[in-house]
């Protein structure tokens, strides 16, 4: 019989979308490497040195994009308290990652966890869900209709060059009225944020993952400024992309 908490540590190469359901409340690390996670209609990037909260029982899909390492805990859905929302990224603090590393003693072939091991679990289960009431900005509503679908991946696709709103519609076989609708109602933003919201979820992932210049990774996500780059980036991210990378390597 498993315990009431537990952890284990497991690698993944990199994979395209998959379905992914647990029966318990589930603290995703990732110590190395990024994802992508989709839930409840919305779409996430986690890169390294963050973790994701993933209520018991509900679908997420996950998309892992360069090679990751986690250091996962899963606890009873009696044993901490239901997560406020399916899914939650969230900044890990220096305390909750060595709970995390203390944690690592116990897995899932341990048996029942001792007085001690207990209060770990339980003191980690409290510091996280306090954690993922601060949650990461760096989310994008998913769109539902066909046309919006298309449309935003029309956008992801062209993001490193410069393209228009005008473009977008007529490729999308749309009017830029209905589409500028479509954005409103279905993910509650403008064409215009959804670009930038795509530009610098792809900046969290290419600085997680490459070692390339900072100047390099804002040409190739579409800023033809250093400048605009780092406000853009700072804006969503509350930090520079320079201690962006540094923190994802801590």
């Amino acid at each position: 019989m498993q315990p009431d908490a537990y952890c284990f540590h497991r690698s993944f190469e990199p994979a395209a979308p998959s379905d992914f359901e647990v029966d318990r409340h589930y603290l995703l690390y990732a110590l190395e490497g990024t994802v992508r996670l989709e839930a409840d209609g919305h779409r996430w990037t986690l890169p390294p040195a963050r973790a994701a909260l993933i209520r018991a029982g509900h679908p997420i899909s996950i998309t892992v994009l360069s090679k990751l390492t986690s250091a996962s805990v899963l606890f009873a859905p009696d044993f901490m308290a239901t997560p406020r929302r399916v899914l939650t990224v969230f900044e890990m603090s220096p305390l909750a990652r060595e709970l995390v590393r203390e944690c690592r003693d116990w897995g899932s072939e341990s048996g029942p966890l001792t007085p001690y091991a207990r209060r770990i679990f339980e003191t980690l289960a409290d510091v996280v869900q306090q954690l993922a009431q601060v949650p990461s900005t760096c989310v994008l509503p998913s769109p539902s209709s066909p046309q919006l679908i298309k449309a935003v991946a029309l956008t992801e696709e062209l993001a490193h060059g410069d393209p228009s709103f005008e473009e977008i519609a007529a490729k999308s076989n749309q009017s830029t009225r209905a589409l500028a609708r479509r954005f409103a109602s279905e993910m509650g933003m403008t064409w215009r944020e959804v670009l930038r919201h795509v530009r610098i979820m792809k900046a969290v992932e290419e600085l997680a993952t490459t070692d390339a210049q900072i100047t390099q990774v804002a040409l190739s996500v579409g800023y033809g400024s250093l400048s605009g780059f780092n406000a853009a980036f700072r804006q969503h991210m509350q930090m520079t992309p320079s201690a962006f990378r540094e923190s994802v390597k801590s």
